[in-house]
């Protein structure tokens, strides 16, 4: 994990409120935290995602100074989007002001993430999560439900799981499409879950090659890595059976234009 010299930057200088995000890059006890709008990302039509509507992490597993962070943020609801067992396990520690939401993605094949004997099995286990979010009605109903919410809300909202990459990095993907932002920019944001969270990723491989040995490591680096062949699987899911993202997002997810429209006019400047 980070140290805790990686608590938020926040310039000495800064209003405590509204720079705190503009200047938040990390926290110590939630590394793949950050902004969905990233730095601003450019629109397709030459506007901008607003900063300081969303965020997205892996699970919060949070220290003090750090739940007040989010706190200090405004955020006013959290959306977890894991499995009840997850949640058991590990669950969120509260942030002042902020309601806890449990919009649980189903359909996830966790028995079989925790039993991989080979990488191509960790492969295959991972298509079958992506093209879950698309086929699975459990997957679709949660992601409906996530993104009318924030199409509802007037406030900072934050969405996570537990690594901040799939369940996380598909929503975040959809709600950069529906900014605007381009495909190769949404993608490159995908894959910074790889960077952002590389400690958290190098412990949990530790752990892997301490209890299970050496050669389950390459085994279960395929599920801990955000990989764009992943991301494609759920995109070619949905041209599948929709059509297009667009269709996706209308049919697959039943969100009306003007939810849709909601939606961007929260994200984009």
């Amino acid at each position: 994990m980070p140290s805790d010299d990686a608590r938020p930057d926040v310039r000495p200088d800064a209003p405590p409120e509204a720079e705190l995000g503009e200047e938040l890059v990390r926290l110590a006890s939630a590394d793949n935290f950050r902004d969905v709008a990233g730095p601003g990302y450019a629109t397709t039509d030459g506007r901008a995602v607003r900063r300081g509507v969303l965020y997205r992490s892996n699970e919060l597993t949070l220290t003090d100074e750090d739940a007040e962070a989010l706190s200090r943020l405004g955020i006013t609801t959290i959306f977890d989007l894991r499995d009840a067992h997850e949640v058991e396990a590990h669950p969120d520690a509260p942030v002042p002001g902020a309601t806890w939401r449990h919009v649980e993605v189903r359909g996830i094949p966790m028995d079989a993430v925790v039993t991989l004997g080979t990488r191509e099995q960790g492969l295959a286990v991972m298509r079958e999560v992506y093209r879950g979010f698309v086929e699975k009605p459990g997957g679709r109903e949660a992601f409906r439900v996530l993104l009318h919410e924030i199409a509802s809300g007037d406030a900072p909202q934050l969405f996570h799981c537990t690594a901040g990459k799939d369940r996380t990095g598909w929503a975040a993907a959809l709600l950069l499409h529906i900014a605007g932002v381009d495909a190769d920019t949404i993608l490159q944001d995908y894959l910074a879950t790889n960077t952002i969270a590389s400690a958290t990723r190098t412990k949990y491989l530790a752990m892997v090659r301490e209890h299970l040995g050496e050669d389950k490591v390459d085994v279960y680096e395929a599920v801990m890595v955000a990989d764009g062949a992943y991301l494609q699987v759920a995109y070619d899911a949905a041209d599948a059976a929709y059509g297009s993202l667009d269709g996706y997002l209308a049919d697959g997810l039943g969100l009306a234009r003007d939810t849709l429209a909601a939606l961007r006019a929260r994200l984009v400047v």
